[in-house]
């Protein structure tokens, strides 16, 4: 299982997206390692289709979802609408994406 969390230099959420991850894995039972992964300028955004951060993606995939991704790409935060915590997914979304992931299906 591939996790990783897309951010850009000194984002706020970036160290409490990490460890909602960590929680969700230890939660469920799954070793995985989180690879961090700083988005440096405008063109790496565009390239990596980054969102905002932090971006979580579980084997290539967003956990907020397809159209969530396609927004727009920008060195900026990211604000994950219905979460209850400012800047970070719901925990849900990324107990979905791993279960799916585990059982070998899409996530």
């Amino acid at each position: 299982m591939k996790i990783e969390v897309f951010y850009v230099a000194d984002c706020p959420s970036h160290p409490a997206a990490v460890q909602l991850v960590k929680d969700v894995l230890h939660a469920e039972g799954v070793v995985a390692h989180i690879h961090e992964v700083l988005v440096a300028d405008q063109s790496s955004a565009r390239r990596l289709k980054f969102p905002g951060s932090p971006t979580i993606r579980v084997n290539g995939h967003d956990v907020a979802g397809p159209s969530a991704s396609m927004e727009g790409f920008a060195l900026s935060c990211r604000l994950y609408p219905g979460s209850a915590q400012i800047g970070l997914p719901p925990a849900e979304l990324i107990r979905d994406a791993v279960l799916r992931a585990r059982e070998g299906g899409r996530t």
